[in-house]
């Protein structure tokens, strides 16, 4: 039998971490496991308060316990972030569609990411490097606006030992201790040399990044079928109900959140 898709599975919060003075990462144990293929996403529940949706940013690989990394941004996030460890919070899903990993074996993966954007690709970038040996090469681009936004900040270097080659920028450093490069993060284009042809790229973060980081990939050789983005686009009910969603003929929560750029690119409004 199915579990009802409105009824939340309990989890434990088994650990809290401070990623960015506005960002955190919950380790989360629920009762009963909710296996995920990553890019999809959960409704994560305060118990009274209400929920919002996030994507896992944990490898699909780990069962038994996923994480999701969170920005306050708004009342529900406010409330997520005062959450400690050994609190209990509710979990619905997994919902939508994730990353089509059997496209992109065989081929250089391209991720281009941006922000708390980096959570999703987290998942992505970590379920790829657990089976590396499918892809041909994975190559990470990742922008934040100043040093202390960057998300992860300690993990880089462990995905370069485990065969990522990665690429950071930031749009601007006052402090002078950013010894990188300095620039929106399409300026990481010209850092790396990629092969359009046999390539996907995916990117997800702030919709501006979105759609300047999707433009340089058509106007470097990415066709539109071989670029995924993840649209995660005002989600409410997750099933496909509400119509908050909606996204010409698609519910961005039951079709989504992944979509191709082909399905989405003359839809109006899609950076909004």
């Amino acid at each position: 039998m199915k579990p009802d898709p409105y009824k939340p599975v309990k989890a434990e919060i088994l650990d809290v971490r401070d990623e960015t003075p506005n960002i955190k990462t919950f380790v989360l144990k629920p009762e009963i496991p909710i296996p995920f293929k990553t890019g999809q996403f959960i409704q994560f529940t305060v118990f009274g308060e209400g929920e919002a949706p996030f994507t896992p940013s944990s490898s699909h690989f780990e069962t038994e316990k996923f994480e999701v990394t969170i920005m306050k941004a708004g009342r529900v996030t406010e409330k997520i972030h005062g959450l400690k460890k050994g609190d209990a919070v509710g979990i619905r899903g997994p919902l939508g569609k994730g990353y089509p990993l059997n496209e992109f074996e065989g081929k250089e993966v391209l991720i281009l990411g941006g922000g708390v954007g980096m959570a999703p690709l987290r998942s992505l970038l970590l379920t790829l490097l657990h089976e590396k040996e499918k892809y041909k090469r994975i190559v990470l681009l990742y922008g934040a606006k100043t040093p202390d936004d960057i998300v992860y900040k300690d993990e880089f270097s462990n995905w370069r030992k485990m065969g990522a080659e990665i690429f950071q920028s930031v749009d601007r450093c006052e402090t002078g201790k950013w010894q990188g490069k300095t620039g929106v993060v399409t300026c990481l284009f010209d850092e790396v040399k990629l092969n359009p042809e046999q390539g996907v790229a995916i990117v997800c973060g702030p919709p501006i990044m979105m759609k300047f980081g999707t433009l340089k990939l058509i106007e470097i050789g990415y066709k539109p079928q071989n670029i995924f983005l993840s649209m995660e686009k005002n989600m409410s009910c997750g099933i496909g109900k509400c119509g908050h969603c909606a996204l010409g003929k698609f519910f961005v929560c039951k079709d989504g959140p992944v979509f191709n750029y082909s399905e989405i690119k003359d839809i109006e409004g899609i950076w909004e």
